[in-house]
């Protein structure tokens, strides 16, 4: 892609812009969503998507079978919508509003865990958090301890203090 000048000397080759941008660090200094974070923001994703279908239909077709359980599906899809969007954000306060979301799923799982031990008569029918997400292998248990330290990871770094 070089030319020939005049004593033999090559000049550089034209560089597209589109090459130039494509070798470039797409988003320097964020690696929430890179690597590791894509899948972690993968698997928040599909447990999104399948808890609130799953929520959607029960609630449409049985709701009267097991109220809470249902409900409680239904808020575990809200929460994992919730934590998808703001782990794949670039926004501020999207940082923020993923860990409090991911902590939100941790508290749930644990509390709906422990009650659907504790009190089984509530969930006549399993939701996306009891049994510590036994039917979901424990994605829902695991996943926010991945999640926060994750999080914990990349946090933002604060802005530098001027003298």
């Amino acid at each position: 892609m070089s030319t020939a000048g005049e004593n033999g000397a090559s000049a550089p080759a034209k560089r597209s812009r589109i090459v130039d941008a494509a070798g470039a660090k797409r988003h320097p200094g964020n690696g929430r969503s890179s690597g590791l974070g894509r899948i972690i923001i993968a698997v928040y994703g599909i447990l999104a998507l399948s808890a609130t279908v799953r929520a959607v239909y029960q609630i449409l077709m049985d709701f009267q079978g097991a109220p809470l359980a249902y409900l409680l599906s239904a808020l575990a899809g809200v929460v994992y919508i919730v934590a998808t969007l703001a782990l794949a954000s670039r926004k501020p306060g999207s940082w923020k509003l993923a860990w409090y979301a991911v902590l939100f799923e941790l508290a749930g799982v644990l509390v709906v865990g422990t009650l659907s031990f504790a009190l089984p008569a509530l969930f006549a029918h399993p939701a996306v958090w009891s049994h510590f997400g036994g039917g979901y292998g424990y994605v829902p248990l695991l996943l926010p301890l991945v999640g926060l330290w994750w999080l914990n990871k990349h946090r933002p770094q604060a802005p530098a203090a001027t003298a």
